[in-house]
């Protein structure tokens, strides 16, 4: 009964009720919801899968998920607030702890019972009063829905970016791009190449060392690799101890660190980073350099063309493969809404503080943004502003004027004082000391208290919850 009165508050032709659509049931939409529940804002989220998770479940269609891989951030830094990751964890947690994590996350905050699951959003569109949302359940039954705030929490990596090598159409071998790698067992007898080096591509790179014929790394620049471990600590634990340093001089200091840890890595086959270290998204690796070290995997360059099964490259070298992996990143994307509802540039939303559609108080997003740590307790930061801000719009009067003026200030610098690389990628890349430093001039404008765990209170502590090792 409780349903279908939603369902009918939902489809009301008047003005909606002070609600919240959130789309996606991922890390950034259950932080969303969390904190809106927290300021007794009610709310829908919309999932198209069966279960919560995003990307971290591999059994949800057209997650780029695979077997082997782990978080890139550690669990001393990259839990919720209030929610810590269980010390049972390894420093580094599988793709099936995080999966447990987060799904026992949304019972810890009951969080499900607002959750419409197997439900697809095929179409937003801006009313009067608020967002239209038309959905689709899994048999097909289509829906309509009324809400006075939207929450666009959908993830960044569900559409592949698939570029077409020279000659592919008459390649002899198979090519496919990383989202449609699962385990190793797709590599067994084979001999791989896989093309780039972000944390998916030296993955996978890892995978093929281990169990291909034989292994090779196609690279069109050079990296800075990061070790998991420094001096025995998680490498993003150690980093944090530098953090009162300014970002400028973290560099100066941690490249000739990586340095003195790896040596040159162009003894190795690789190519001379072009850029200074913690200018593009670290690479936190340990085993590549192992294997490379060990004359187990090659290192090539850039790609010219294909022929049979050959794949032949720049530098004029030529090698035989029978599978190509593209670990070629993602193109990000919100297909449900109107495309001229954010201005994007360099296939980024164009926001105020990654959060604000300037142009329309309304709409928000949260997990869009890439940066240089751990991203959960910065999604929370993130919905901690967003539920703020919905409290105080819903509320009106002079702190809703107060609020919607500091939206469309000045655009803060997030760069941190670091020049990154110029690709779609670092476009709009945010240093999270000088992002962290961004929100708190927001909640100090607006007088909102910081973020801590006690905005949680209340809850079961994670220490008394079962989770699976």
């Amino acid at each position: 009964m409780a349903d279908q009165q939603m369902q009918a508050d939902e489809s009301a032709n008047d003005a909606p009720a002070h609600k919240v659509a959130i789309i996606g049931a991922g890390p950034a939409g259950l932080a969303t919801a969390r904190a809106l529940r927290a300021m007794d804002v009610p709310f829908t989220v919309f999932e198209k899968h069966s279960d919560v998770g995003g990307i971290w479940d591999i059994e949800n269609p057209g997650s780029p998920m695979y077997e082997s891989a782990h978080f890139i951030s550690s669990k001393t830094m990259s839990g919720h607030y209030g929610f810590p990751m269980p010390e049972s964890y390894p420093d580094y947690p599988s793709n099936r702890q995080l999966l447990t994590y987060i799904r026992t996350f949304a019972e810890t905050y009951d969080l499900r019972a607002d959750i419409r699951f197997n439900t697809f959003v095929d179409n937003v569109e801006r009313t009067a009063n608020g967002w239209h949302l038309r959905t689709r359940s899994e048999n097909d039954t289509s829906q309509e829905h009324n809400f006075r705030w939207l929450v666009c929490a959908s993830g960044t990596n569900w559409l592949p970016n698939r570029p077409t090598l020279v000659g592919e159409d008459e390649f002899k071998g198979e090519v496919l791009h990383s989202v449609n790698y699962r385990d190793a067992s797709m590599l067994r007898g084979r001999k791989v190449l896989v093309v780039g080096a972000g944390n998916s591509g030296v993955d996978i790179a890892c995978d093929a060392t281990a169990n291909a014929e034989s292994a090779y790394i196609s690279l069109r620049r050079g990296y800075h690799f990061v070790p998991k471990h420094i001096f025995g600590m998680p490498a993003d634990v150690f980093g944090a101890r530098s953090n009162w340093l300014p970002a400028w001089l973290q560099q100066k200091t941690f490249g000739p660190l990586l340095r003195l840890l790896n040596g040159d890595l162009r003894r190795l086959g690789l190519p001379k980073p072009d850029h200074a270290v913690l200018s593009s998204h670290p690479i936190l690796n340990s085993q590549l350099l192992h294997y490379l070290q060990h004359g187990d995997i090659a290192a090539k360059g850039a790609i010219d063309y294909l022929r049979g099964k050959q794949v032949f490259f720049k530098d004029g070298s030529s090698i035989e493969v029978d599978t190509i992996i593209l670990a070629t990143g993602y193109h990000w994307q919100l297909p449900y809404l109107p495309t001229d509802t954010f201005a994007w540039k360099h296939e980024r939303p164009q926001t105020f503080l990654k959060i604000f559609n300037r142009n329309d108080p309304s709409i928000f997003i949260n997990g869009y943004v890439e940066t240089n740590g751990g991203a959960y307790k910065m999604f929370d930061d993130m919905a901690y502003l967003i539920a703020n801000t919905i409290n105080t719009q819903r509320k009106g009067g002079d702190a809703a004027e107060r609020l919607a003026q500091f939206i469309q200030g000045p655009e803060p610098d997030l760069s941190g004082g670091v020049r990154y690389v110029e690709s779609n990628r670092h476009s709009g890349y945010a240093n999270q000391q000088a992002y962290g430093k961004a929100m708190r001039k927001m909640r100090r404008a607006m007088g909102w208290p910081d973020l801590s765990e006690d905005f949680y209170a209340g809850h079961p502590a994670s220490a008394q919850i079962q989770t699976a090792n």
